[in-house]
C-alpha cells in the first residue's frame, strides 16, 4: 500500500485523471481564485494539488499530495502573488502516487520559467521519452505531463505559441493543458477533443480556463464556452487571443465516459448539459430493459439523474435507498483490519424503509472490477429487499482506457472475464441490465465524434496496448513511493 493514500476503499468507480485551471486576472488574488476553481474540480483527482503564479518576472509554485483543502493554506498561499495563475489536482494515470508525479511541472527554459498541468494521456509518451533520454535531458518524474513540458522546454520557435504549435503536431493522445510563462497563461487541447476545457470571462476582467464549466461558474465567469479541438487561446494583459494551432482531426472523440459518470452534473460537456443526459441515459435504460418492481433507487451521487429518468420513464416510484459518507473515501487515516472488513458498509448505509418488502431496481452508472456490487446488494438483502434488480446506464466495460482515465487492465475488467449472467450470479441480483451502446449513444443523442473505446474497443488512436499507469517507475520495486 501506498504511504499517504487517500483512498482505502475501492468504491468500483473508475477514476478520471485530473482537473485544471488556469487564470488571469489583473488586481485580484490569482492564487484564490484558482484555489476555489480546484476545489470545484475535486471529484476529478483527490490524489494531489497544485497551484502556480506569474508575476510577470518569475514564477512562484506549491504543490503537495492531498486534497486541494490539505494542501492549500494562508501560510503557503501568501507567496503566491501575481496575475497569472495555473493549478492542477490529480489522480495518477501514467506515473504513480507520489510528490515527484504531482503537477503543475515547472522548468527554466532559455526563454523564461515555464509550468504546465495536465489533463489526459498521451499514447506515444514511451517513444517520446526515449527520444528525449537520446538528447540527454534528464527526467525527474515518471509521468508522461514531464515528457510534455521537457518538450515545451527544448521547442523552436520565436514565440510561446510557435513553440506549444510545434510540438503539439508531434503529441498523440488526449491532452488539456494550462500552460504558464512568467506573463501570460496558454489554453492548449488536443485536435482530438478527448478530454473537456472550457474558457469564460471573469466579472473584474480577465478570463479563466478550467476543465469543467462548473469550476468557472463557481468563479463568476461568464461568455463561458469550450475550447475548440485543436485551438491554443492565450490569456494576457493584452486580452484573450484565440489560434487554431493545428486543424482539429477529422475523427474526433470526446470522451462519452463525461456524461456517464466524470463530469458534475452542473456541468456542460460537447454543448449538452451532463444532468439532462444522464436523465436520458435512465430513460433509454427503462425502455431496453423494463422490470416490474416497487421502487427505483441510485447508487450516489452519479447514479441520482439516471434512476429520475429510469423512474419517469418506467412510472416506478424513485426513492433514496442509500446514504453516502462523502469523505471516508477521502481520508488518509487507514482503518483497522476489523473496520476494513466492513467495506462498503462503511461507506453507504441502506434506508431499511426504503426497501423493505419492496422490488427495488438499483440504478449505477458502470461497473468496472465488480468487487462493490455484490456487498451493496447484500447490504439491501439485510435491510428486507424482496428483490434487487440492478440497472447500469451505460454498457459493459470491456477495455481498458489509454486515453487518461484509470480503468484498469483487461485482467480487472469483470465485463471482460464474465458474462452478464456470470457477473448478476455473483453479484447475487435477481437480474441485471446494461444499457446498449447504441442506446447510450441514442441518449447522448449522436452517433459520431465520441470516443466509445471501453465499450467498443474501438480506439480512434493506434494504442500501446501494454502501457501502464507505472510503466516508467524502476522496476526493481513498481514505483518511487
Amino acid at each position: 500500500m501506498k504511504e499517504n493514500s487517500p483512498v482505502f476503499l475501492d468504491d468500483d468507480q473508475p477514476h478520471d485523471e485530473c482537473g485544471v485551471v488556469g487564470i488571469f486576472a489583473p488586481n485580484e488574488n490569482v492564487a484564490s481564485m484558482a484555489f476555489f476553481g480546484l476545489f470545484a474540480l475535486q471529484h476529478r483527482g483527490q490524489e494531489a494539488a497544485g497551484i502556480a503564479v506569474a508575476n510577470g518576472f518569475t514564477i512562484r509554485l506549491h504543490k503537495d499530495m492531498g486534497l486541494v483543502s490539505q494542501v492549500f493554506n494562508a501560510g503557503n498561499m501568501e507567496p503566491l502573488q501575481g496575475h497569472y495563475a495555473i493549478g492542477h489536482t490529480r489522480y495518477s494515470t501514467t506515473g504513480s502516487s507520489s510528490l515527484h508525479n504531482a503537477q503543475p511541472f515547472m522548468v527554466e527554459t532559455q526563454h523564461g520559467p515555464i509550468a504546465v498541468a495536465h489533463n489526459g494521456n498521451l499514447v506515444n509518451s514511451a517513444v517520446l521519452r526515449q527520444e528525449l533520454l537520446q538528447r540527454g535531458v534528464g527526467l525527474t518524474s515518471t509521468s508522461d505531463s514531464e515528457v510534455i513540458i521537457m518538450m515545451l522546454a527544448g521547442a523552436r520557435g520565436s514565440t510561446w505559441n510557435e513553440r506549444i504549435r510545434s510540438v503539439m503536431k508531434k503529441w498523440v493522445g488526449a491532452y488539456s493543458l494550462v500552460i504558464l510563462t512568467r506573463d501570460g497563461v496558454y489554453v492548449v487541447r488536443d485536435p482530438w477533443g478527448f478530454r473537456p476545457l472550457s474558457v469564460g470571462l471573469l466579472p473584474g476582467g480577465g478570463h479563466a480556463a478550467a476543465s469543467e464549466s462548473c469550476a468557472l461558474q463557481t468563479l463568476g465567469c461568464v461568455a463561458i464556452r469550450e475550447v475548440k479541438p485543436g485551438e491554443i487561446i492565450t490569456l494576457s494583459k493584452s486580452a484573450l487571443t484565440v489560434h487554431q494551432a493545428i486543424p482539429p482531426n477529422p475523427r474526433q472523440a470526446a470522451c462519452v465516459f463525461e456524461f456517464v459518470y466524470f463530469s458534475r452534473p452542473d456541468s456542460t460537456w460537447n454543448g449538452k448539459s451532463v444532468h439532462e443526459v444522464r436523465q436520458h441515459l435512465g430513460r433509454q435504460l427503462a425502455i431496453e430493459s423494463p422490470v416490474e418492481a416497487d421502487v427505483v433507487i441510485p447508487i450516489p451521487d452519479s447514479a441520482i439523474p439516471g434512476a429520475i429518468g429510469f423512474s419517469e420513464q418506467s412510472g416506478i416510484p424513485y426513492n433514496i435507498g442509500f446514504v453516502k459518507n462523502r469523505y471516508i473515501g477521502r481520508t488518509f487515516i487507514q482503518p483497522t483490519e476489523t473496520l476494513r472488513q466492513q467495506g462498503v458498509a462503511l461507506k453507504f448505509n441502506p434506508l431499511p424503509a426504503t426497501v423493505r418488502d419492496r422490488r427495488v431496481v438499483i440504478i449505477d452508472d458502470s461497473i468496472v472490477r465488480g468487487n462493490t456490487t455484490g456487498p451493496l446488494i447484500r447490504l439491501l438483502r439485510e435491510a428486507g429487499a424482496a428483490e434487487i434488480h440492478m440497472r447500469i446506464t451505460s454498457p459493459p466495460i470491456l477495455h481498458p482506457c489509454f486515453m487518461g482515465v484509470d480503468m484498469g487492465t483487461y485482467e480487472e475488467l469483470i465485463a471482460h472475464r464474465l458474462s452478464v449472467d456470470e457477473i448478476r450470479e455473483q453479484a447475487g441480483a435477481d437480474s441485471l441490465a446494461y444499457l446498449s451502446l447504441e442506446g447510450m449513444m441514442s441518449a447522448v443523442g449522436s452517433t459520431n465524434g465520441y470516443c466509445t473505446a471501453c465499450f467498443s474497443g474501438k480506439y480512434p488512436v493506434p494504442v500501446q496496448r501494454q502501457l501502464e499507469k507505472a510503466s516508467f517507475e524502476p522496476q526493481e520495486n513498481g514505483n518511487n513511493d
